[in-house]
């Protein structure tokens, strides 16, 4: 029996039993990359939030010190 037919007939079917049926870590792979995607858009979301605060705390501030002199 030549290389290539041992591999056919022995090693790819059981390479396809231990592995081919347990998506365990494609599925962790998957969760991973949507859990980083999910902190990237909150970083971004906290730091445009962050600056329209800021600005608004700003314009309320210099509202109450010029109501207040």
């Amino acid at each position: 029996m030549d290389l290539v037919a041992y591999f056919k007939n022995v090693f790819a079917p059981a390479l396809r039993a231990s592995f081919g049926k347990s998506e365990r870590g494609a599925a962790l792979v998957e969760y991973a990359l949507l859990v980083a995607l999910i902190a990237v858009v909150c970083i971004a979301a906290i730091q445009v939030l962050g600056n329209n605060a800021d600005s608004t705390f700003s314009n309320v501030g210099s509202k109450i010190g010029e109501a207040g002199s």
